[in-house]
């Protein structure tokens, strides 16, 4: 569906610097989309602000994000900035009355998530959140075969993934990854990314088991040659049973495989379906599908039907391709009234489901999740 907004929605773009996510991920979508204008860009120097918002055609600069939000030209404020600062501008922004997008995680930890959740309850804004996996087409064409029926009825699902980061080595730039007070884990990012998608093509858990493992001890950093204590787990395990009462199973492992990096299954009565990537980060991967039913005696490649490709994110390419799908979505909510992109609500359905992986994890305990409502069709 085509959106055509009566006037442009005046993007601005918290931590916008050249070398991070938001030139990799935001700028290209923004750029190609109708009814957005990227105006403004903010980073912590202003001279690297001015240099982003030149490649990026952003009429204005900022050396700190207050200005930026008090931009009367910015509508949405996106928040790219490291997890431990998202609370900061996010609050900012929404007492501003600005809308938000926040990068995902939301925040650091389930009850900063609540308090982000409920600020921008009593601002009465609109919200996105950075969970894009699902409007990879191949998942979403994943979605539509299973729901037509192509596998039968779901047996289980099995998905593997590497997490690129929280491997051997990092830079400085890179290291709070791998302190687990800062939020941003194999467990918070990929992990939950790629959960995202299995939820948005299989259904939520209904209850689960975990295991968090701190494979790695110590980080060497690639400037020095020096190490610092790793407290996050790089090695991630939750398996459970889905509403359906399909098996599911995934495993993220930090750092990079010599085999597959990524390599999800879903297998049923009557055929079996499978996206693999080399790029273990489902939500930024590009992915293959393959199929297989019937008398079929193994999993061949499925095209992609144009549907799912064309439109008017079809141009952009890359780790922006979902990202642009997802303002897609976001704009089109703004003009129809509707609640289809994940909101800073649905992201705290998602911060629970961290909470109970970690509760398992430490307890033991099989735990069992509230039915979720919030944005399921998203």
């Amino acid at each position: 569906m085509s959106t055509h907004l009566p006037t442009a929605i005046g993007v601005g773009i918290v931590g916008g610097s050249i070398g991070g996510w938001a030139a990799l991920g935001h700028a290209p979508a923004l750029r190609a989309l109708p009814g957005y204008e990227l105006r403004a860009v903010s980073t912590s120097r202003k001279e690297s602000a001015e240099a982003a918002a030149k490649k990026f055609g952003a009429a204005a600069a900022y050396g700190n994000h207050m200005d930026l939000i008090a931009d009367p030209g910015v509508d949405l404020v996106v928040v790219a900035v490291r997890l431990a600062h998202h609370k900061e501008i996010i609050s900012a922004a929404l007492a501003a009355g600005k809308m938000v997008f926040s990068e995902w995680p939301l925040g650091v930890g389930l009850a900063e998530a609540e308090d982000l959740v409920a600020q921008a309850e009593r601002a009465g804004v609109r919200t996105v959140v950075g969970l894009q996996a699902p409007f990879a087409p191949q998942v979403r064409y994943a979605r539509d075969l299973v729901a037509q029926g192509y596998v039968g009825r779901v047996l289980g699902t099995t998905l593997v993934g590497s997490g690129i980061a929280w491997g051997p080595t990092t830079d400085r730039g890179h290291a709070y990854w791998y302190d687990a007070a800062n939020g941003a884990t194999t467990l918070t990012v990929p992990t939950l990314h790629a959960l995202e998608a299995v939820h948005h093509v299989l259904g939520e858990f209904a209850d689960l088991q975990a295991n968090l493992v701190r494979g790695r001890t110590e980080v060497t950093l690639a400037e020095d040659g020096s190490t610092l204590p790793v407290t996050a787990a790089d090695q991630v395990l939750i398996a459970g049973t889905l509403d359906s009462g399909a098996a599911a199973s995934v495993l993220y492992r930090g750092g990079v495989s010599r085999g597959d990096n990524l390599r999800w299954e879903i297998n049923g009565t009557e055929g079996d379906l499978v996206l693999t990537s080399d790029v273990g980060n489902l939500q930024v991967a590009p992915l293959t599908l393959e199929g297989g039913r019937g008398d079929d005696a193994k999993v061949t490649e499925l095209a992609v039907p144009g549907g799912y490709l064309d439109g008017e994110a079809a141009a952009v390419t890359g780790p922006a391709r979902n990202v642009a799908e997802l303002y897609l979505q976001f704009a089109r909510d703004l003009a129809e009234g509707t609640h289809e992109a994940p909101d800073f609500a649905h992201a705290l359905t998602r911060h629970r489901i961290i909470a109970a992986v970690e509760s398992a994890s430490a307890t033991g305990v099989r735990q069992y999740l509230p039915s979720t409502t919030t944005n399921e069709e998203n």
